[in-house]
């Protein structure tokens, strides 16, 4: 099913930190894509089902970014399908199936309706991104000059966004990955202090990284104002990284794209360039 630009994409958190950059790839390819979010050009809520037949129609393919409940996700692909989608392009996390707790459900919640969906379907498993340095997570505590985190010495392969994106693009557009679960991580492992030190002299500054323990973080965030189901999550999520499930280099990007994926430095020099920690 090689999308043509008579059929639509419809591309779920088209707002969100890869979905406005998937949208941004398919549009400059001349594919007719349909942003949805709450706060979207097509609002689209998952909880709301009656906002999904509009978003719906006229679509052939879905970018498939789940929320964190999972409840509402096996509805929609059945109804998706039953509006005539017949590729899904789930977006997954690397190491998922080593997660305990509630975190990343709704992402395991995307995989199993997906494969169960009767039509086509591919994985996305991608590493932490480059741009949580930048965009949210990780951000304000670099501009503060201290990064604390439960981490170690485990080093993680972390992955540019756009090359998740142009990735994603290529799977929604292009046959031959039907049924493919693609992990996809950066050229190279970095622990959390080597990257805080290489975001440190690419922005001209001095980054200190501390290293927690699970429970010195969980009282930091409280502390912070952070609500106990985050701080629960985010625990979850570094245990996983603790456990080295995503400290190996995956080819994805290669498979998919057929080059190297950018490196942190890249991305670290370029989002420097552009003021993000100063």
């Amino acid at each position: 099913m090689t999308t043509t630009h008579a059929e639509q994409i419809l591309v779920l958190g088209g707002t969100g930190k890869t979905g406005r950059r998937v949208v941004r790839r398919l549009r400059e390819a001349g594919v007719a894509v349909r942003a949805a979010s709450r706060s979207g050009e097509v609002r689209f809520d998952w909880f709301e089902p009656d906002s999904w037949a509009a978003a719906l129609e006229g679509a052939s393919a879905v970018y498939l970014v789940a929320p964190e409940d999972p409840a509402p996700v096996h509805d929609f692909v059945k109804r998706a399908v039953d509006a005539g989608v017949r590729r899904f392009v789930a977006l997954s996390g690397r190491g998922i199936e080593h997660v305990t707790g509630d975190f990343g459900q709704g992402m395991v919640a995307a995989e199993q309706a997906v494969r169960g969906s009767g039509v086509e379907w591919t994985v996305i498993q991608p590493n932490n991104f480059d741009q949580n340095f930048d965009e949210d997570l990780w951000l304000e505590p670099l501009r503060a000059g201290r990064l604390a985190l439960p981490i170690g010495d485990v080093p993680e392969p972390f992955v540019d966004v756009e090359d998740v994106a142009e990735v994603a693009a290529v799977l929604l557009t292009e046959d031959g990955h039907a049924g493919r679960v693609y992990e996809l991580s950066g050229p190279r492992g970095l622990t959390f202090a080597e990257a805080a030190e290489t975001i440190g002299r690419a922005a001209g500054r001095t980054i200190e990284y501390v290293e927690l323990t699970p429970e010195e973080y969980h009282r930091e965030l409280l502390g912070q104002g952070y609500p106990e189901a985050a701080v629960r999550m985010l625990g979850a999520l570094f245990e996983v990284h603790r456990g080295g499930h995503l400290a190996g280099v995956a080819d994805g990007v290669r498979q998919v794209l057929g080059r190297e994926p950018a490196s942190f430095e890249d991305y670290a020099a370029r989002t420097a360039a552009a003021g993000a920690w100063s």
